[in-house]
């Protein structure tokens, strides 16, 4: 099988077939959070979590959503620090792309994802939801929070240029 490529957000919808959607995942140590597109690239919905056990089976996962839900592109949140720099969760993040790769034949993008955890959980925290509850689902919702951010500035730079 061919190697994903890593690709600039500006190119990734350039990539897609037509209704391909694109899956959005938030990496953390312990669980993926996974969020799709829709196939005009407008709205990112949660999808679910993936509880990481080994690499195997978190990418036999993965490659079952792919092939699910016609995807075409990955987008990965990369923690950068607030100040910019990049530390341990960016190198594990970045060894995880770098494994999927291996495995995938799409585009990935990474994409910054400074403060979605703590977003989604603000809002969860505001909206009165179980601390049980926001354990359930903020990953998937941190993953959608990422993935939206991408689409919007896809949306954005496709209204700039005109395609």
């Amino acid at each position: 099988m061919k190697r994903g490529k890593l690709t600039d957000i500006a190119g990734l919808s350039s990539h897609l077939g037509p209704r391909q959607r694109i899956l959005g995942l938030d990496v953390g140590s312990k669980t993926i959070g996974l969020a799709l597109s829709d196939p005009a690239l407008g709205l990112a919905t949660p999808l679910s979590t993936i509880r990481r056990t080994k690499l195997a089976a978190d990418t036999q996962a993965l490659l079952g959503v792919i092939g699910e839900f016609q995807v075409g592109a990955l987008v990965v949140g990369l923690p950068i620090n607030m100040d910019g720099s990049e530390g341990p969760r960016c190198q594990s993040v970045r060894q995880f792309v770098a494994n999927i790769e291996q495995a995938v034949d799409l585009p990935v993008t990474l994409w910054d994802e400074r403060l979605s955890t703590a977003a989604v959980t603000r809002e969860l925290i505001d909206a009165d939801v179980s601390r049980k509850r926001r354990s359930q689902v903020v990953d998937k919702l941190a993953a959608s929070f990422i993935l939206q951010g991408a689409l919007d500035r896809i949306q954005n730079l496709e209204r700039d240029t005109g395609l």
